[in-house]
């Protein structure tokens, strides 16, 4: 299944809730689900497996994977210490498109992976231009210098989408800013059901 590229407040209509990484808008002024009588044909109680779906869903479209991209997450995260659902929510906040985002440096994680693919973005003094590479712990990254001239770096500093998490400090300088990773990323900027998440995954393993 490729990245969706559809209108994205209909998808936030669908799953019932924002998703900041995956666009600005909000689906507060039409929060009822998309379909002429979206509201009558959704009232009904979802399955269990229904409500799994849904959760599973939110961290795909959020994060801009592709189905077989989460499966290799979850794969990952089962692999590591701790519990399964925490480390899927690390391993995808840890991606330097979701980190230039959640910085403020662009204002959704598509702008951010965009901007990564043409070569705006430095990681440890390194032009990057992988998306999903993992950044670790103590890691710098921030907008090269023509980078820090693009239109969609300024515009997210000059209206955040989201309040910074206290895992990333961030230091800025004239016309540029840099970022760092302190620690473990802990959680997303949306209500998720992370073991719904695992029991999704380990029933279609």
């Amino acid at each position: 299944m490729s990245r969706y590229t559809g209108p994205r407040v209909k998808i936030l209509r669908a799953l019932g809730v924002d998703l900041p990484g995956l666009t600005a808008k909000s689906m507060q002024d039409r929060p009822q689900p998309p379909g002429q009588h979206g509201a009558q044909k959704n009232s009904g109680r979802k399955s269990e497996f229904g409500l799994q779906l849904l959760e599973k869903q939110k961290l795909r479209y959020n994060y801009g994977l592709r189905e077989s991209q989460l499966r290799r997450v979850v794969s990952s995260a089962k692999r590591r210490k701790g519990a399964t659902g925490q480390n899927i929510v690390e391993l995808l906040e840890r991606r330097l498109d979701n980190l230039v985002f959640r910085a403020g440096f662009a204002p959704t994680i598509p702008a951010a992976r965009q901007m990564i693919g043409h070569g705006h973005f430095m990681l440890n003094g390194r032009r990057v231009t992988i998306p999903s590479i993992a950044v670790r712990d103590g890691d710098v990254f921030g907008p090269s210098e023509k980078g820090a001239k693009h239109d969609l770096f300024r515009s997210a500093q000059e209206t955040p989408a989201l309040e910074r998490p206290e895992w990333i400090r961030v230091e800025t300088s004239n016309d540029s800013a840099s970022a760092t990773l302190q620690r473990a990323p802990e959680s997303a900027p949306f209500p998720i059901d992370l073991q719904r998440v695992v029991e999704y995954y380990a029933i279609r393993n």
